[in-house]
């Protein structure tokens, strides 16, 4: 399989690389900027997963993973966020972001997921880890994830979650909605406002109750069956 990182830090970038080569059979480049790994896309016939460091000079992973996802069909992603992970507010447990420090077991392990990954199969994200993430790096703009049929958006103001939509529903309980779906595919776009504010609630505390929202269904439904 073949691996590119890319990170403005160029000893963080070789230790990733180094890690690689040494922890697993994969092929690995790295970049040192969003534009060095767009050339380096179009010299290559193939690549399966991009590790990206979220934010950093000249470097936007998000929009670097939509570019890179339009060469090579198929290719996963995982972020490297410069928050800290002390910060986070909820555990994914097959996560696809990696705060600081970087846990390099963990990381390992989503690389192996990876390479196991069929051909061609989309790129899914958990909705609380691309949720968290782009809370947790203080984004403005709207998230819209879609899962099979289904769709929906999440406008952020700042990091703060201030309004979300589905066919369906809007607010809240659109929130609720999204965050049943599990994992999903996701778009990002920075330049989207929100039409209304609807949300009003600390985006960890929306989160959090949603999660338990969808715990409690669950555990109804089984209960149900039973």
């Amino acid at each position: 399989m073949q691996v590119l990182i890319a990170h403005r830090d160029a000893e963080i970038g070789e230790q990733l690389v180094q890690m690689v080569i040494d922890y697993t059979s994969h092929e690995c480049d790295m970049a040192g900027s969003a534009p060095a790994a767009i050339d380096w896309g179009r010299r290559h016939a193939r690549c399966s997963l991009l590790i990206t460091q979220l934010d950093g000079d000249g470097l936007d992973g998000l929009a670097l993973g939509g570019s890179l996802s339009e060469i090579f069909s198929g290719l996963q992603t995982l972020f490297l966020p410069a928050y800290p992970a002390a910060e986070q507010r909820v555990e994914i447990a097959e996560t696809k972001v990696f705060p600081e420090p970087i846990d390099g077991e963990a990381l390992l392990a989503a690389i192996a997921r990876a390479e196991a990954a069929r051909e061609g199969a989309p790129d899914l994200f958990h909705f609380a880890d691309v949720l968290q993430m782009c809370c947790l790096s203080r984004r403005s703009g709207a998230l819209q994830m879609v899962k099979e049929q289904k769709s929906g958006i999440v406008f952020l103001r700042n990091g703060t979650v201030v309004h979300a939509e589905t066919t369906g529903a809007r607010g809240r309980e659109a929130f609720f909605e999204m965050t049943k779906w599990g994992y999903v595919e996701f778009a990002y776009d920075r330049s989207v406002r929100p039409p209304v504010e609807t949300i009003t609630q600390g985006w960890d505390e929306v989160l959090i109750e949603s999660v338990e929202r969808r715990k409690e269904d669950t555990e109804r439904e089984e209960r149900q069956r039973a």
